[in-house]
């Protein structure tokens, strides 16, 4: 509830009977409510979900938000001012809107077209966000600028009060304040006169309580504070302040009145930025010590709701945050600490919604330095930042974004509650919109963007999936559906949360699948009001027979991250490790670089352009006091540019950096880490000569010690520990400012592949076990398709069936079926590890089979476009492997084929037939078969011996 400084939302009798329908539910607990966060500690990495909802699922209610938020994200379609809009009332579905400005014009109008006079005020339609012409009022002054800064509506919806700087309204005079009677603005007797500047108002039935920077009330020493009754005659109470009053609220029992602004002392009793007095004298019942508020630091707003009241801060280079205080104590619930000055609070329910330009939320595990925020939903139990994340522009004048807030309810041709905003900005969520905007309850139309995704195989037989958590503006917690080959039934559905700086990756590990099957995979979004997001892009991969010797070695030291840069497109690095510690690619580095530096299926590394393109982790990490960094490199630069290294902010360059790699301008590699000093070993060979180099760096027990190539280049034995610092890691770039030999760019031109971190300090030999297993061989797996494939039937002993687009298997009566492939030679270094025979069975009811069917080998050369039964081939004597059970019809099927005879053909030709015992029929799909998947495969998968 917002009662002084930008308006009243209580504007009715029902005060009481508000609070009353708003109480918590009996037993629910004033404090201690926390939403849970995921908190994944691996190592000494900090909490990887810090900040991240995670209560409840996804109800897909009717235009539902994420809980405890109750506004949507998407802005509503509203008139527009040509300047500021410092204040904001609203009395029946009636949204009045003072400011610094001279006209109104319709959304989407641009400046100076389709205006319509509005001198510093405005009435509005709550529910349209259009103006309303019966209350047409001009605020003027006779030299300088008029400013409306505080509205404030009386309980019983009856009279509008304004403050601020003017002479005149409607060519009547007025000194700073005024009264209308409401609906229809006509001027109400209020002689009150301030001799300075009215900054904030709040109403009883009884009496107006004004704020500002005055020194006299109607020619009497008023300071900074002051009350008049409803008819503008001064009354005895005094709460005098040194400096200016900006906030007045007043509590829902009506006995005491908060006060907020720039004030030291209050009645002469230090009380800084904040008191609260006795609303019928203005006594001081709790003042607020310099130490409670920094000193440089005022209060702009207040907030009040059934059991606590709340302080918008700004700071000047101090607290800048929120402030929730118990109005049964007065004492302090939470402290928000966010940097970038807060203008306006409002409560709904039980969110409390601001405005300001936070720009560092880091003091709160939120996110680091970066641009700025303007609108953020809190609890009123937890600082915490929920998932409501609609955005302005700072705007014009100071440069402030949102200045004021108003919440409308129980508008009468509307059942749907609204949140305006008013201030100085003049885009909304990216779109040109000045000075006013708003938000409503439902319904909720915006869709999550696509998720990014990225397929790999790394074992024998798994598809291990990952993406990049979409991002939602008012929903933190989606569901995430995974559909693999086109179906239309999801083969995996989950719950992640995500907020627009921690998008975590969510993965989903594929078991049904077999060697050599490629499938292909898309993923999709939805909020809880059941807006789904468009399909992810697709992504494909060929399932591995094996392990991949170079990832196998990482993994077996058990990574932090490990980001192996295999991805063709997007701006999504998967996280190889199993911590779903995600990069994310800035500034469009070149991706799908091919050579990669260590080969695989679909292996790919990285380019950076050395200009402003970067990788970060929105993972914040910290308290590693040792070690390993490792990555590959591939450059010709004489530039230099940092290779990885810790930093504190992931979109701008760091303040602060720490555990450094980085190359100087002539090519050598430096290690570094900061304790107060600065502490780096360097190689002596350069290694910007174009190839791919394996660069590991490690602090710990065994000191600073960098390896190039397996080997190790330099060591510094005296420093054992790094300082326990906390940061996003980065590669391709970040600042260097101050490091020993700094390069000529901190930004890094070239490759870079293969990058991990880990926890302890790795020993030497793990380093070159590293270096070894990316020259061994990777399984591959290649698929081959028939040259020729037919069947032969013994009841038709002469037909020819080579161009059939299935083929037949079955013991009696007698049907058999011949499959044709050319073999390669095994690649060099590599032996024939596996072998299988893949069919399709054809889709018909009656085309699978419960018998099984011996695969063997054919003997002598045979010909689809001739070959019959009668002229059939012979057959080994020996079954090669067995198809078990081809029931289902469509279903693909695999045979394990004995590898030492397939390894003889190698290089040469190779026939099979399918032949059974059975008399249960077998169809399969043949080599002419339109669908080129459905098509007979064999699979050979080659790697080290």
């Amino acid at each position: 509830m917002r009662l002084g400084g930008g308006g009243s939302r209580l504007t009715r009798p029902s005060r009481l009977a508000w609070f009353a329908r708003t109480a918590r539910a009996p037993g629910r607990a004033r404090h201690g409510r926390r939403r849970s966060r995921r908190a994944v500690v691996v190592a000494a990495a900090l909490a990887l979900g810090a900040g991240l909802l995670g209560p409840g699922g996804v109800t897909g209610g009717a235009g539902a938000v994420t809980p405890p938020l109750t506004m949507t994200a998407e802005d509503l379609p509203t008139w527009q001012t040509n300047g500021i809009v410092h204040a904001l009332a609203e009395a029946d579905g009636v949204v009045y809107a003072g400011g610094s400005f001279t006209t109104v014009r319709p959304p989407g109008a641009e400046p100076d077209t389709q205006e319509q006079p509005a001198v510093n005020f405005v009435a509005l339609d709550a529910a349209t966000g259009e103006p309303l012409a019966d209350c047409a009022l001009a605020f003027t002054v006779g030299s300088g600028n008029a400013t409306i800064r505080a509205l404030a509506v009386s309980p019983d919806g009856g009279t509008l009060y304004a403050g601020g700087t003017f002479g005149s309204v409607a060519g009547a005079g007025a000194s700073s304040l005024a009264a209308f009677e409401l609906p229809g603005c006509a001027r109400k007797p209020f002689p009150v006169a301030a001799n300075g500047i009215v900054r904030a108002l709040a109403a009883t039935d009884e009496t107006v309580y004004v704020g500002g920077d005055f020194t006299q009330l109607s020619g009497t020493p008023r300071a900074k504070f002051g009350a008049v009754d409803t008819a503008g005659q001064l009354l005895d109470w005094r709460a005098d302040a040194d400096e200016a009053g900006k906030a007045i609220a007043l509590t829902p029992d009506g006995e005491h009145v908060l006060l907020g602004g720039d004030f030291f002392t209050v009645n002469g009793a230090d009380s800084h930025a904040l008191a609260v007095v006795e609303a019928d004298s203005g006594a001081l019942t709790r003042g607020y010590p310099e130490g409670f508020i920094d000193t440089r630091s005022t209060v702009q707003d207040l907030a009040v709701d059934e059991t606590g009241f709340y302080t918008g801060n700004e700071g000047t280079g101090a607290f800048d945050g929120r402030i929730a205080l118990e109005l049964d104590t007065f004492d302090e619930r939470w402290r928000d600490t966010c940097l970038g000055a807060t203008q306006a609070v409002e409560v709904h329910r039980d969110v409390l919604y601001s405005g300001h330009h936070a720009h560092d939320c880091s003091s709160m595990g939120e996110f680091p330095n970066q641009e700025r925020y303007h609108l953020f939903g809190q609890g009123v139990d937890d600082p915490a930042l929920l998932g409501w994340f609609p955005n302005t522009n700072d705007g014009l004048g100071e440069r402030l974004g949102p200045r004021t807030l108003a919440v409308v309810e129980d508008h009468p041709a509307d059942d749907r509650d609204f949140l305006w905003v008013g201030g100085g900005f003049t885009t909304v969520n990216g779109q040109p919109q000045w000075g006013l905007t708003r938000f409503t309850t439902e319904p909720d139309t915006g869709a999550p963007t696509a998720p990014e995704a990225h397929a790999a195989s790394p074992a024998d037989g798994v598809v291990e999936l990952s993406w990049r958590s979409s991002l939602d503006l008012d929903d933190s917690l989606l569901t995430y559906r995974v559909y693999r080959d086109g179906a239309a039934t999801p083969v995996h559905t989950v719950d992640g949360s995500s907020l627009p700086w921690r998008r975590p990756q969510l993965r989903y590990t594929d078991e049904d699948t077999a060697p050599g099957e490629t499938h292909s995979y898309r993923i999709t979004a939805t909020d809880a009001a059941g807006n789904t997001s468009a399909l992810s892009t697709p992504v494909s991969v060929t399932t591995a027979s094996g392990g991949q010797p170079y990832a196998d070695a990482v993994l077996a030291d058990e990574p932090l991250l490990y980001w192996r840069y295999d991805e063709s497109a997007g701006n999504f690095v998967s996280d190889a490790s199993g911590n779903d510690s995600a990069g994310v690619h800035r500034g469009g580095p070149q991706r799908g670089v091919t050579p990669p530096a260590v080969p695989g299926p679909a292996a790919a590394g990285v380019g950076y352009d050395g200009v402003d393109d970067y990788t970060y982790g929105d993972v914040r990490y910290g308290g590693m006091s040792e070690f390993t960094l490792e990555t590959w490199f591939n450059t010709t630069t004489s530039r230099g540019g940092k290779l990885i290294g810790l930093g504190d902010r992931t979109l701008q360059p760091s303040a602060n950096r720490d555990n450094n790699i980085y190359l100087l301008n002539d090519g050598r590699v430096a290690f570094g880490v900061y304790d107060g000093r600065y502490h780096t070993v360097t190689s002596r060979e350069s290694y910007n000569d174009g190839q791919w180099h394996q660069v590991a760096a490690s602090v710990g027990p065994a000191g600073m010690r960098l390896y190039v190539d397996g080997e190790q280049v330099a060591v510094n034995t005296s420093i054992t520990a790094s300082r326990e610092v906390n940061g996003y890691w980065r590669t391709g770039g970040d600042s260097l400012q101050s490091w020993p030999g700094r390069p000529s760019s901190d930004f890094y031109q070239g490759r870079l592949d293969e990058t991990a971190v880990y926890a302890p300090q790795l020993p030497a030999a793990r380093i070159a076990a590293h270096y070894a297993a990316a020259a061994l061989p990777v399984d591959t797996v290649t698929q081959l398709t028939p040259d020729a494939d037919t069947y032969v039937n013994g009841a038709a002993v002469n037909a020819i069936h080579g161009t059939h687009q299935q083929l037949a298997v079955r013991g009696s009566s007698r049907y058999e079926s011949y499959l044709a492939f050319t073999l390669p030679a095994a690649p060099p270094g590599t032996v024939l590890k596996d072998a299988a025979l893949r069919v399709r069975v054809s889709d018909d009811a009656a085309a699978g089979s419960l018998d099984d069917f011996a695969v063997r080998a054919t003997v002598g050369d045979w010909s689809e476009a001739t070959t019959t039964y009668a002229n059939r081939p012979e057959l080994a004597e020996e079954s090669l492997g067995t198809l078990a059970a081809p029931e289902a019809p469509g279903g693909s099927y695999t045979a394990r084929l004995e590898v030492g005879e397939i390894a003889d053909a190698l290089g040469g030709e190779l026939g099979l037939a399918l032949t059974g015992e059975g008399t249960d029929s077998l169809w399969l799909r043949a080599r002419e078969s339109g669908q080129v998947a459905a098509r007979p495969q064999l699979l050979l998968t080659f790697g080290a011996p």
